[in-house]
């Protein structure tokens, strides 16, 4: 196989924790020029975003072709195949969440896909995000905190599954028992899961009035208070790389992601004109 060939055929796997200590769900970024998948199934639901080119997936008697921009939503158990539909290949991101994932915010059992093959830019745009950044930094809270809300959203929109009640009584004290929490926390924040359990809620109720309430998921709020705590020992004098670790990020480049997010600019550029100011 020459170089080109190699290049163009690329499958990276990442295993992103769905909060500390909490199970683990998988991520697939894939090319293919030729490669054909052989008859399988998984365990999992397998839901793949197409990003570009275009597919043929053998699945329940009929050939679905997905192009870019498409959501594929494959059962757990049931057998499938996967192939280019023309030379230029295809692209795609795929995630595969125990079935679990997808009945937290919806009544009536385990949630059914009559239509496999799905248009939603909206949803397939978000989790086409969630699934590159949490690819490149697989943050538990942040994992917790996105997938499992798109995949409640993708069975409410798409399945057989009812959707249950939005309304959470109590939903302020909820976040901001929640919020201290995190923030007491923020170096090995607890799971969105042993919170919600706490609290006699399932998990997505607590997103659900965490969001209502404060505006943005946990992990958002999380990252925006490690940034605020950041500042101060940036401006103390020490350095973007040990400050990092010490306000719980998983590195500097996750530390200037959010730096940036919240505040336009790096650490390193924070720092040194905080430190000029002083001169």
């Amino acid at each position: 196989m020459s170089t080109q060939e190699r290049v163009r055929e690329q499958a990276r796997w990442t295993r992103a924790r769905l909060g500390r200590c909490g199970p683990e769900l998988d991520l697939l970024t894939a090319r293919f020029d030729q490669h054909v998948y052989a008859s399988h199934t998984h365990e999992e639901f397998s839901i793949g975003i197409c990003v570009a080119g275009s597919e043929v997936i053998d699945y329940r008697g009929d050939h679905l072709r997905p192009g870019p921009g498409s959501i594929v939503v494959l059962a757990p158990g049931e057998m499938h195949t996967g192939r280019p539909a023309a030379s230029d290949g295809y692209a795609y991101r795929a995630l595969y969440p125990d079935p679990s994932l997808l009945t937290d915010g919806t009544l009536g059992g385990p949630p059914y896909f009559r239509e496999p093959l799905l248009d939603d830019p909206e949803l397939a745009t978000a989790l086409n995000r969630a699934h590159t950044e949490l690819s490149s930094c697989p943050d538990p809270l942040e994992t917790e905190s996105r997938l499992p809300w798109l995949l409640t959203a993708l069975a409410r929109r798409h399945s057989t599954a009812r959707a249950a009640r939005d309304v959470v009584p109590g939903a302020a004290h909820i976040a901001h028992a929640v919020r201290d929490r995190l923030a007491d926390e923020l170096l090995e924040p607890p799971s969105l899961a042993l919170l919600a359990a706490e609290l006699g809620l399932s998990r997505y109720q607590l997103l659900r009035a965490f969001r209502t309430t404060m505006g943005i998921p946990p992990y958002a709020w999380l990252a925006q208070h490690r940034v605020h705590r950041a500042r101060g020992l940036l401006e103390s004098g020490l350095k973007p790389a040990e400050v990092a670790g010490l306000v719980g990020f998983a590195d500097q480049a996750h530390l200037t992601r959010w730096f940036r997010r919240v505040l336009g600019v790096t650490p390193a550029v924070y720092r040194n004109s905080v430190q000029d100011g002083r001169r």
